[in-house]
């Protein structure tokens, strides 16, 4: 079953390893304190295509962090990274023109360097946006604080949290290893597995 919608946080990222520390220390801090991390490969119904998988977890998430800080091309004659400023789009639009529930909709905004954003989406001059310099532990520190004001969530210390993620990591890296896993498949394993271990840690 799905977690109720005013428990349910959609990230908004980049899959790609470079960044995988930053989304599985936002993931963390979103369970630790309470809330349902909401990831688009979570959805596994090949039936329904990406688009309407994205579309389906934005309208039932009260909450939305988007990262744009991978929007860029990195090489001449690549093409700029556009699914995540269009996916906070999608979740801006429901809230805007959404009914019942999702008026109350709240986003967070995340970038890498500070005002970045400016030089590719100047439509959102004036928002709150957030720079984490590429930095896990200052992401962490700013979705805490958003979820705290936003959605009052637990007031628990940035060292607190950033202390049980290292508690978790050594946990699911020891439970790994002794089912049988290299320290290459860990690091290969999908982040939506990593936030099931969170989630029973969590339990545990």
């Amino acid at each position: 079953m799905s977690p109720a919608f005013e428990r349910s946080v959609f990230i908004n990222c980049p899959f790609d390893d470079d960044y995988a520390p930053i989304l599985q220390a936002i993931a963390f801090c979103v369970t630790f304190l309470g809330f349902a991390p909401r990831l688009a490969p979570q959805n596994g119904d090949n039936a329904a295509n990406r688009l309407d998988r994205i579309s389906d977890i934005i309208r039932s998430s009260k909450f939305g962090i988007h990262d744009l800080s991978r929007c860029r091309s990195s090489a001449v004659g690549e093409f700029a990274r556009m699914n995540m400023p269009f996916e906070l789009g999608m979740d801006h639009g429901s809230r805007r023109y959404g009914e019942g529930a999702l008026k109350n909709k709240s986003i967070l905004i995340l970038e890498e360097v500070r005002y970045d954003y400016q030089k590719a989406l100047s439509d959102i001059a004036g928002w709150d946006i957030e720079s984490h310099n590429r930095d896990h532990e200052v992401a962490v520190k700013k979705v805490r604080a958003w979820l705290i004001r936003q959605a009052e969530a637990p007031n628990w210390g940035a060292a607190l949290i950033l202390g049980k993620y290292a508690t978790f990591q050594q946990w699911y890296w020891k439970r790994e290893i002794a089912a049988g896993a290299s320290e290459d498949d860990i690091r290969q394993y999908p982040t939506v597995d990593v936030i099931d271990a969170m989630q029973e840690w969590m339990k545990a």
